[in-house]
Formats: structure tokens, C-alpha cells, sequence
């Protein structure tokens, strides 16, 4: 059954992994290699700070090369927009990581296959198993398509707070004002996690949930943008 799992994820991301315990290690969650006792090196960590790092080389390159006129602190921001936890989760549900995931029985209960941190850190973990299995190529590969592919909806969700204060700012607002009440807020220092609403005047439209009250922000911002883009 779990080969079956890991030949369905590798078809679904159009890759053939050599060594399939790489693709394993990627999608192992550290609550899950904990519960069964196994070594450090099997879960994701390692893996997803090596993914980090080709992400930003091969998102910087591809900036880089299509905004031949954008000056530096611009082409900077931008990438910040393609690799945010919030983009890159988008980018993992997109693959339906969350279904492939070894999480432990108590991260699993609380909703961590959903999880923006738990699907983002894995998402970089699967770039850099990419990565030592089939070399920049494969990685370069599956990050143009599903991390530089849509970048006005991923720059909408790193700007979404500023877009969503000029929204309100035009005409048709004048004078509202935008506020996130925090609903629920749980979870050890370490491991928090956050609950928003975005209200604008006393009207609620959008809510978000990260592990900062900022990412919880963004994501509330951003689910407004939409709501008010469907009423014009």
C-alpha cells in the first residue's frame, strides 16, 4: 500500500524517483519519525532546508532572466511573493501533498495535512529530494511548474494586506476601515497557531489561519480581495 502511495505522488509530479527513500524522507514529518523512534535524518528538516535553497536560486535566476528592466530591492520583493509559506502551500495543495504526508497520529488529528507551515516545509523538502535524486534539471523542472507559474495570484498573496487597504481606500470604501479581530489563538510558543477574521467597518468577509498572526492576516486579506472582487 505504500509503494502504491509513493507511484501515485510520483506520477502526479511527473517524476520517477531513483531512490524512492528520498521521496519518503521529503514527505516524513518529524511528529511522525518521533512516534516511531526513527533517526533525525529520516524526517523532511534536512531536505527542506537544501530545497530552500535551490527555490531561491532557481526563482532568482528566473526573475532575473524575464524582467530584464526591474531593479534589485523590486526583484526581491517578487521573489519573496513566489516563496512565501502562503504561496508555497497554495503550490502543495495544488499537488495534494497533504494526502501523501507521514504525520504523526496527534499532528494528523489536529489538521496538519492542512497546515500552511507543514505543507510549504514539505513542498521544499520534495524540491530538494528532486534535487539530490535527478540534479537541478528534475528540481528546475517541477519549480517552474508549480511555484513560477500564476505569479499575479502569488503576489496577491504576499501584498494582499496593502492591496486590500488600497481596495478599500478607492471610491466605492471611503472611510471604512479594515481591522483583524484574532479568534482563536492556540498551540505551545514554538507551535503556535492563529485565527483571523478580516472585518472592514463592522462587516466580516475573509478569514485565515497560520502560525503568526501576520500569516493568519494575509490570508483573511486575501480571501476579502476575492469576496469584493465578485461583488463589482
Amino acid at each position: 500500500m505504500e509503494e502504491n502511495r509513493l507511484k501515485e505522488f510520483q506520477k502526479k509530479v511527473k517524476y520517477s524517483f531513483q531512490n524512492v527513500k528520498l521521496l519518503k524522507s521529503a514527505l516524513t514529518h518529524s511528529s511522525y519519525a518521533n512516534e516511531k523512534h526513527w533517526r533525525y535524518e529520516t524526517n523532511n528538516e534536512r531536505l527542506e532546508y537544501l530545497g530552500d535553497a535551490v527555490l531561491e536560486l532557481v526563482s532568482s535566476e528566473f526573475i532575473f532572466k524575464n524582467n530584464r528592466n526591474m531593479e534589485e530591492g523590486k526583484m526581491t520583493k517578487l521573489r519573496a511573493s513566489l516563496v512565501c509559506e502562503m504561496s508555497l502551500a497554495a503550490s502543495a495543495r495544488e499537488i495534494r501533498l497533504g494526502e501523501y504526508l507521514y504525520l504523526g497520529k496527534g499532528e494528523r488529528r489536529t489538521g496538519g495535512a492542512k497546515r500552511d507551515s507543514i505543507l510549504s516545509d514539505a513542498f521544499e523538502a520534495v524540491i530538494g529530494a528532486l534535487y539530490l535524486d535527478g540534479g537541478m534539471e528534475a528540481a528546475k523542472r517541477f519549480i517552474h511548474e508549480y511555484v513560477l507559474s500564476d505569479i499575479e495570484k502569488k503576489q496577491l498573496f504576499y501584498d494582499s494586506k496593502t492591496i486590500l487597504q488600497e481596495m478599500v481606500q478607492s471610491k466605492m470604501r471611503a472611510g471604512a476601515k479594515i481591522n483583524y479581530p484574532l479568534i482563536k489563538e492556540e498551540g505551545p510558543d514554538h507551535n503556535k497557531h492563529f485565527e483571523v477574521v478580516c472585518k472592514i467597518g463592522e462587516t466580516v468577509y475573509g478569514s485565515g489561519s497560520g502560525r503568526t498572526k501576520k500569516g493568519a492576516e494575509q490570508q483573511a486579506a486575501y480571501e476579502t480581495i476575492l469576496l469584493l472582487r465578485q461583488e463589482k
